[in-house]
């Protein structure tokens, strides 16, 4: 065997190299090995390169080549021993590397893996970093890492002694591709080149969605980059390396050069002369275009072009012009012409549909026939041909035009829908009979168009006028006004009213709109059904306008108990009066507000009876708390409730006992106010009958009750505790009563009382004064000039004097409220006297000043002035109703408070009153107004206890704080605002009229809308109330303009386009219709899918924006009728790469053509036949299109394919060698052990020749040889 069975055998062309190597992580790992001479490998022949890589031997490989003719067919075949090796019988030495008679190191093939391996050589001239010092390192380094990380594949550097570098990429295929482009443009210095081709085959090199672009730099490991289409070079730029420069301009050159074979030639031929061309129904074109083959493009009629276009191979270009010329000229000598008059409103049906009348009478006559355009006034119509054949045609031309007539008949609008039929079943018994006959009907108007044959119209026409005469004796209609507020209640809730009617009297009912704001109903049927309907809706309107309703005013804590467990309270008066409905508000919302309406009358009964209910509950609910000790509670409710059963029942009331782990010890007794204090009086009986219970009054001074109670009661508790659980009873704070209550057992009782004294005693001492002494500390100085200040401050304290004045007792009070408040204020100006008034009890009218002379002087001249103050004082009275109260108070008393200190007055509010006028619990009101039943009835002129304000104080302050407080009573007017714009004032959630309460400081209420009441009301101050009026009126304004703008927008218009335009018009994903709708502010509704009228397309809009949307509609509805369908042959094959990933190639075709194509689906009959529709000149440039697709990908298709054919298998080049064309024999082989022995071959599906692993088999000779072990 040759050296080269050890290609990398250690000689004088290796050198020790250090490598880099990257792991997942990213980190470089450095190992020294043995590379060879890079002559040998990096620049060696590929093919040998390869041989090395797949293990085969140089010398099989070129004996395998060197006999190419080859010997007879038994000498190709392997031997045996070289299909199947003997195992080595002995090691190897270990001492050099002797050849080995064992041939599976040289002809062991590769198991084939998806991993590749691939090898790139930098010689040091292209080097971009060239620092040999830092190999592997630095930049470089990172470099190998990041590409590593972008592609995943694996990279291994090596330095040659030539200083080039050797880089080894594994991977998968495409991340190695990718890892290759990286390396050349990183790691190898680039170079720069142009290559020139015609602008318009830019397109060709790019591919589509750039996809070919890619491939070429991937291939050639090259940057091309491509001029925009504006840009006017031709010029591609590449740059990389100079071989993938080379390569990458060979084959830029090599696409260009594919699309200089097609040419495009124009001729311009009179428009007048193209149906000639084109023949009828395209025949004359299409045979021209099978003949040459090529693509002809005559614009249609409704362009204004003479261009045609005709592309293909230059050969078969030329062949189609002359055919064109030669047709064209022919005419042109041959043709002639004549001039008709026909009606504008017949050209219609010279036309036909779709143009096919046209087409017909030129292919009977062979003559063109010219119509004027639709926009155009004229009425001629020219025809051209030779002139034998005009007469023919004008006969064809007046036939058509004759063949159709336009007649109506005469029938109310109201009737159309009548005649039409549900679903239009009435009119298809006509239209079945004469589908050709056209009819028409136009709202608003009271005839119906019919357009049809002249001979099928007169028999339509008599039908129509039977059935029109048929429903005029059998049908009538009634208007009636009915205001707009009760249509809503009319119609029911769900329609339940208005469907009712319509089944009953079998007639029809229209009720506007809200929007339309009109109070008309209408009523279509038979006679005495429209007759009996309108008199019922009648008084539904009449009963509906005698309804009342009103508001009552029961606090919410009334609520559940008037409608009861569940609800049995409420069934029974609304079963007694059944006509009303009575609403109570929703218990979130904390509303005292309960809503009656009804009948006037049976509202008024049901309002006096719940008045009387809620005074009932009123009266049952005063409450009084008894304390009684905790260890007789279980004798007050004795042996299973009897003794508290029994006082309950006996006194009518409801009493409540804390539970027995409460430390409370109060008893809670509720009913009307004389039963719960028999009640009480009973339960207190009890407790003395089992106790010792004595009750003491302790004089305190009320200035201690405070320190005496403690904090939050702790001082006195603690007491109460210690004596037994007495109870203490201070007064209330301010009331000036010095009397402490004890109530207990007789021993208890006096030892609190003991306690209780002893305490306020020490507090009495703690609060005694002391004169204090003063020190000065400080320079001599600074200590003589204080001292001299401070003892002239000392002999003023030590004019201290005491003396009295006299205030009428009645006016004590007035000293002492608030806490000495008037007192703390004296003290504060005037020096910090002390004023001393005599106890209550004394009734002395005898008051002490002690104080500076001058202080007590000043502080008791102003007492007198106060005094006088009070002398003078009036009390006066303020009637205003008790509704307004709370307002005149304002947030926390904050309103009355500021009149109070401005005017210095006294104010006092009235108590609420029950019916009988004594001051008890809240009432229920309605409307401010105290509700009850009274005994005899009440003076109006005889103000209300609960009305009257009383203020005291000098009389013109009390005459100014009285004007002050009429000017707070809020005030309320009404301003009438149309029903249908309240909702619009509230604004969403209430926002719009809460900004306009804000704003003006005022209370706006709107009634509910059941009530569909016009008038809103406004209350609050009245130098607000004209600002909040005005403010409203301005914003009725704005919305009576809005309005009004919307009756504008509101207009409707109907066409009516055939369903198969539909999706056209709506476009992708509505892109169409929505550019539509946005450029004409309208909106555009389509027929619902099992609408009647599928061809029906409404536009609601303004007028002059619902037209010119119409027209946009019907301009593409012209666009598609013009639009023409052709059929193109693609290969199959390159199907899926037109359309593209989920479609992308084949919207971005349509999108740029504005075509439609529809490639075949599995199973049709021409799996290469793809259909393209749009208007002919854009078919054209869209089939061109596809056909350059067509060439550019069956290319690489074919390419492909070529590659699978002489791909050769993995193996190696001898396993190529050795297959011969022909059927397969499978494996054979020659000079086997069993042809030497004469025996037959062995036989695979024996266990004995062929033995499973652990089965025991016995041994047999056998020519194989003995076993080895």
């Amino acid at each position: 065997m040759p050296e080269a069975s050890a290609p990398y055998r250690a000689d004088r062309n290796t050198i020790t190299s250090k490598s880099w190597q990257a792991d997942a992580d990213g980190q470089l790992h450095r190992t020294d090995y043995l590379v060879t001479d890079p002559l040998t490998v990096s620049h060696s022949d590929s093919e040998i390169f390869n041989e090395h890589r797949s293990g085969l031997l140089l010398e099989q490989a070129g004996s395998s080549i060197a006999d190419p003719s080859g010997s007879s067919e038994e000498e190709a075949l392997p031997t045996y021993k070289d299909a199947f090796p003997p195992l080595p019988e002995k090691a190897e030495s270990p001492e050099g590397a002797p050849e080995s008679s064992n041939a599976w190191a040289s002809k062991l093939r590769p198991l084939k893996s998806s991993v590749v391996t691939q090898v790139f050589h930098v010689p040091l001239e292209e080097r971009k970093y060239k620092d040999i010092n830092q190999f592997g390192e630095g930049e470089q380094g990172k470099i190998c890492v990041d590409i590593m990380q972008k592609t995943g594949a694996h990279l291994e550097l090596s330095m040659a002694k030539d200083q080039g570098l050797s880089i080894m990429v594994s991977g998968k295929m495409d991340a190695v591709m990718k890892a290759r482009k990286e390396i050349v443009s990183r790691l190898q210095t680039q170079a720069t080149a142009t290559v020139a081709i015609p602008k318009e085959h830019h397109r060709f090199v790019i591919g589509k969605n750039g996809e070919k672009l890619q491939e070429l730099e991937l291939k050639t490991a090259t940057k091309i980059q491509i001029p925009r289409p504006d840009d006017t070079s031709n010029l591609i730029k590449i740059s990389g390396t100079k071989e993938g420069l080379e390569k990458a301009r060979h084959e830029i050159l090599l696409i260009s050069a594919e699309q200089d074979k097609r040419a495009v030639e124009r001729v311009n031929i009179d428009k007048v002369y193209h149906p000639f061309i084109t023949g009828a129904y395209n025949k004359v074109v299409g045979e021209m275009m099978q003949e040459t083959g090529t693509r002809v493009n005559v614009p249609p009629p409704s362009v204004n072009k003479t261009e045609i276009v005709i592309t293909g191979e230059k050969e078969q270009v030329a062949q189609a012009v002359v055919m064109i010329k030669k047709i064209y000229e022919e005419k042109k000598k041959n043709t002639t012409t004549i001039a008709v008059e026909v009606k504008k409103s017949q050209h219609k049906y010279v036309i036909g549909p779709k143009g096919n009348t046209l087409q017909e009478i030129l292919e009977k006559t062979g003559v063109s026939v010219e119509i004027p355009p639709f926009d155009s006034s004229s009425e001629t119509i020219i025809l051209r041909g030779e002139p034998a054949r005009l007469g023919q045609a004008l006969t064809e031309v007046y036939a058509k035009a004759n063949s159709y007539a336009v007649s109506s008949v005469s029938a109310p609008s109201w009737l159309h829908r009548f005649i039409i039929g549900k679903k239009g079943q009435n009119l298809a018994k006509v239209t079945q009979q004469m589908p050709k006959v056209h009819i028409e009907f136009t709202e608003g108007e009271d005839k119906i168009s019919l357009e049809g044959p002249t001979k099928d119209i007169q028999l339509v026409q008599s039908q129509m006028e039977a059935i029109v005469m048929d429903l005029v004796s059998r049908m009538d209609y009634a208007e009636i006004s009915v205001d707009p507020k009760f249509h809503r209640h009319l119609i029911g809730k769900g329609g339940a009213n208005i469907n009712r009617i319509k089944d009953q009297h079998k007639v029809s009912v229209r009720i506007p709109p809200d929007h339309e704001n009109s109070n008309l109903i209408r009523i279509e049927g038979n006679p005495q059904g429209v007759q009996e309907a309108k008199k019922e809706l009648l008084e539904l309107a009449s009963r509906m306008e005698n309804e009342r309703t009103k508001d009552m005013i029961i606090e919410q804590r009334f609520h559940r108990a008037i409608i009861g467990q569940k609800g049995e309270n409420i069934k029974e008066v609304r079963d007694k009066f059944p006509e009303v409905i009575i609403n109570f508000p929703d218990p979130a919302q904390k509303s005292d507000i309960v809503q009656l309406r009804g009948p006037r009358n049976e509202v008024e009964k049901c309002s006096k009876f719940m008045q009387k209910i809620v005074a009932e509950m009123v009266e049952n609910s005063f409450s009084v708390s008894v304390p009684i000790f905790k260890q007789f509670h279980k004798n007050i409710i004795g042996k299973g409730g009897v003794n508290i059963k029994k006082i309950r029942e006996e006194t009518n009331t409801k009493i409540d006992l804390p539970a027995e782990n409460s430390n409370s010890e109060m008893i809670i007794i509720t009913g009307k106010k004389a039963n719960c204090e028999a009640a009480k009086n009973r339960i207190l009986a009890i407790q003395k009958e089992l106790a010792n219970i004595t009750e003491v009054d302790v004089s305190i001074p009320s200035k201690l009750h405070n320190s005496l109670i403690g904090s939050k009661g702790r001082f006195v508790r603690s007491i109460m505790e210690e004596c037994g659980g007495v109870h203490i009873h201070f007064p209330s704070e301010g009331s000036g009563i010095d009397t402490v209550t004890i109530r207990g057992p007789a021993e208890d009782v006096d030892k609190a009382r003991k306690q209780l004294l002893s305490l306020a005693e020490e507090k009495q001492t703690k609060s005694h004064t002391v004169e204090p002494s003063s020190h000065c500390v400080g320079t001599e100085e600074a200590v003589r000039d204080a001292a001299k200040e401070l003892e002239g401050l000392i002999k003023n304290l030590d004019n201290v004097v005491e003396d009295f004045i006299t205030v009428d007792p009645k006016h004590h009070r007035y000293f002492v409220a608030r806490r000495g408040q008037v007192l703390r204020d004296l003290a504060d100006e005037y020096g910090g006297v002390m004023v001393s008034f005599p106890r209550t009890a004394s009734q002395s009218d005898k008051v002490t000043l002690k104080g500076a002379k001058e202080c007590v002087e000043a502080a008791k001249k102003r007492m007198q002035e106060i005094i006088e103050d009070l002398d003078a004082q009036v009390r006066m009275e303020c009637v205003i109703p008790q509704k307004f109260h709370r307002s005149l108070m304002g947030p926390k008393g904050s309103r009355i408070q500021q009149i109070t200190r401005d005017h210095n007055v006294q104010i006092k509010f009235p108590d609420r009153e029950d019916a009988q006028g004594s001051p008890t619990e809240p009432v229920a009101q309605e409307n401010g107004v105290t509700n009850g039943e009274e005994k005899e009835p009440a003076d109006p002129d005889v103000p209300k206890k609960c009305d009257i304000i009383v203020l005291s104080g000098r009389k013109e302050r009390c005459e100014a704080a009285v004007e002050a407080l009429k000017a707070l009573v809020p005030v309320s007017i009404d301003v009438e605002v149309s029903y249908e714009l309240h909702r619009y004032i509230i604004g969403q959630k209430g926002s719009g009229i809460r900004k306009m309460m804000d704003e003006y400081e005022v209370n706006i209420q709107v009634p509910a809308p059941d009530l569909q009441s016009d008038i809103i009301s406004i209350t609050g101050l009245a130098s607000n109330l004209e600002r909040a009026k005005e403010g409203l009126l301005e914003r009725v304004r704005e919305l009576q303009l809005e309005q009004q703008d919307r009756a504008l927008r509101s207009f409707k218009l109907t066409i009516t386009v055939d369903p198969k335009y539909h999706p056209k018009i709506i476009g992708r994903k509505g892109a169409v219709i929505t550019q539509i709708r946005t450029e004409h502010d309208v909106n555009i509704q389509f027929p619902e899918r099992n609408h009647e009228d599928q061809d029906q397309i409404t536009i609601t809009g303004y007028e002059s924006n619902a037209v010119s949307a119409r027209d946009a509609i019907q301009a593409i509805v012209d666009e598609l009728e013009e639009m023409v369908s052709e059929d193109v042959t693609l290969d199959s094959r390159v199907h899926a790469r037109i359309i593209g990933a989920r479609g992308k190639g084949i919207r971005k075709i349509m999108d740029e053509f504005k075509v439609d194509l529809k490639f075949p689906q599995s199973g049709a009959a021409d799996p290469n036949m793809v259909t393209v529709t749009g208007r002919p000149e854009l078919v054209d440039e869209a089939i061109d299109h596809l056909l350059n697709l067509e060439e550019e990908y069956l290319s690489d298709v074919v390419e492909n394919e070529s590659k699978q054919a002489y791909t050769k298998p993995r193996g190696g080049a001898a396993t190529a060698v050795e297959e011969q064309p022909g059927a397969s024999k499978g494996f054979v082989v020659r000079d086997a052990p069993w042809a030497a022995a004469c025996e037959k071959a062995p036989d695979m599906s024996s266990s004995e020749d062929f033995p499973s692993f652990g089965a025991p088999v016995a041994p047999k000779a056998s020519p194989w040889g003995p076993k080895r072990f």
